[in-house]
């Protein structure tokens, strides 16, 4: 089998061997109840839908450290807007938001030519920034009845609203990625970029739109976190940085470009909300929780970089 093939397979095998340490380990406190695993599918569905959007920019060759920040921003701005106006308008403000953020990245990497690494750890800065300038470093109540049922309590046909968005953006994220020539254009470019620009794929462009994708999943992240929580903080996101690396990586998608699966990221990211939910259950402290996760981002990065063809 190749490569790509065989580490999907010790994806797979890893997710079982965890759930199954856990499910032994765990079975007198409650980890295979319907409530714990309810929980840990709703607690991971903001980092998938990230984990769809970081998949396109890992892929294309580039990289996203903004979306945690993106994710803060644009659920204030959505906050705040719904406190004047009807809750759509929020939601077109919060969405704009996240894509604003990414446009700027795709602009400056693409157009600039500047590192999309130094770049977005730019802009991450600059956009934490400005969401505790707008915040005053207080939490913004959420009180829309419709929003709160739509993107955090609610249900349809008994399957809660977040599992939904989060099917949602997964379904379309592998349509596109897959079935489409944008997706066949973001995998040309990020395992050669100057073979794609002979071909005649406008790379710079490409470059500029896999960063607003990254962008519209945070916009959509941050309305999943404030209608779930009836709030927006300026901390939301900030523990997501970490995390959706690791579950796209260890999806299989490699970090130096080329090769991506969206399937993975969702398998990495069940896998990383499981971890930290089977560690807190076991008693570790928060500390040990970083430094485990810590050294299963080391081992997914060792497995996924590849030989680079540029």
């Amino acid at each position: 089998p190749s490569r790509a093939a065989l580490q999907g397979l010790i994806v797979y095998a890893g997710f079982v061997l965890i759930f199954l340490f856990f499910a032994v380990m765990l079975w007198d406190r409650g980890f295979l109840s319907a409530q714990n695993l309810t929980n840990i599918v709703l607690q991971t569905a903001p980092a998938t839908v990230l984990a769809v959007g970081l998949v396109f920019v890992l892929a294309a060759g580039e990289i996203d450290l903004s979306f945690g920040a993106a994710v803060a921003l644009a659920a204030i701005v959505a906050a705040m807007v719904m406190r004047v106006y009807p809750w759509p308008v929020g939601v077109v403000a919060g969405m704009a938001t996240g894509m604003a953020v990414g446009f700027v990245n795709g602009m400056i990497v693409a157009y600039a030519r500047l590192p999309s690494f130094l770049v977005t750890l730019a802009t991450m800065g600059v956009v934490a920034g400005i969401a505790r300038e707008l915040s005053n470093l207080q939490s913004i109540p959420v009180t829309s009845e419709p929003f709160i049922a739509i993107f955090g309590g609610g249900s349809l046909f008994g399957i809660p609203s977040l599992v939904l968005w989060t099917i949602a953006a997964l379904v379309v994220g592998h349509i596109v990625f897959r079935e489409t020539r944008f997706g066949a254009h973001v995998l040309a470019t990020g395992d050669n970029p100057r073979a794609a620009l002979v071909s005649g794929i406008r790379v710079a462009r490409l470059r500029l739109s896999v960063l607003v994708v990254s962008g519209a999943c945070a916009g959509l992240a941050g309305l999943l976190y404030s209608g779930r929580l009836q709030a927006a903080r300026y901390t939301l996101g900030e523990s997501d940085l970490m995390t959706v690396i690791a579950a796209v990586i260890v999806g299989g998608t490699a970090l130096n470009g080329g090769r991506g699966t969206i399937p993975g990221a969702l398998v990495g990211s069940l896998m990383m909300g499981m971890l930290s939910n089977g560690l807190i259950l076991m008693g570790l402290s928060v500390s040990w929780q970083m430094i485990i996760k810590g050294l299963i981002v080391l081992a997914a990065v060792a497995v996924s970089l590849r030989e680079p063809n540029r």
